[in-house]
């Protein structure tokens, strides 16, 4: 990249907000971390860089290597994409959308991993009401067994 396009290019990760995009090395070390970064988990640039990516994993999600394992696969496969629970730097919980990519050299050499994390715990949420009031109607339905129930679509069919 020319130098005007890696000034557009820093300018656009750091005026994304709502995604925490960061750049790993290989050994998962946190090596930048853009503003949205920091809305979205807790942490400064400064706190962060040069720390282990671990720092937003559960302890049981590290005792089982996620953390490396998700590495790992984004390394052989192209690219990792999960969802899962993630911590913030005040230990709060949150669901979030996860997609690690291998960042290669010229010559095809592992320097590092794009991280990208978007919070999505509305969403979970939302998804978890609509399974509960399904659930609470069908317990309904199959509960009823003095009457036919029907169900007819917008067309009466």
């Amino acid at each position: 990249m020319d130098n005007n396009a890696d000034v557009i290019y820093r300018m656009l990760v750091q005026s994304v907000m709502d995604y925490a995009i960061t750049m790993l090395k290989p050994d998962g070390t946190v090596a930048s971390w853009n503003p949205g970064g920091q809305r979205t988990l807790g942490y400064t640039a400064d706190e962060i860089i040069g720390r282990s990516v671990i720092l937003l994993y559960s302890e049981e999600d590290r005792r089982r290597g996620l953390p490396q394992r998700g590495l790992d696969l984004a390394a052989t496969a192209g690219q990792y994409e999960t969802e899962g629970w993630r911590y913030r730097k005040d230990g709060s919980a949150f669901w979030a959308h996860e997609v690690i990519n291998p960042m290669r050299s010229d010559a095809g050499q592992l320097v590092g991993y794009a991280q990208i994390i978007r919070d999505c715990t509305r969403q979970q949420e939302h998804q978890r009401k609509e399974r509960e009031q399904e659930a609470r109607f069908r317990l309904l339905v199959e509960g009823v067994t003095d009457y036919a129930i029907y169900m007819l679509d917008h067309d009466a069919t």
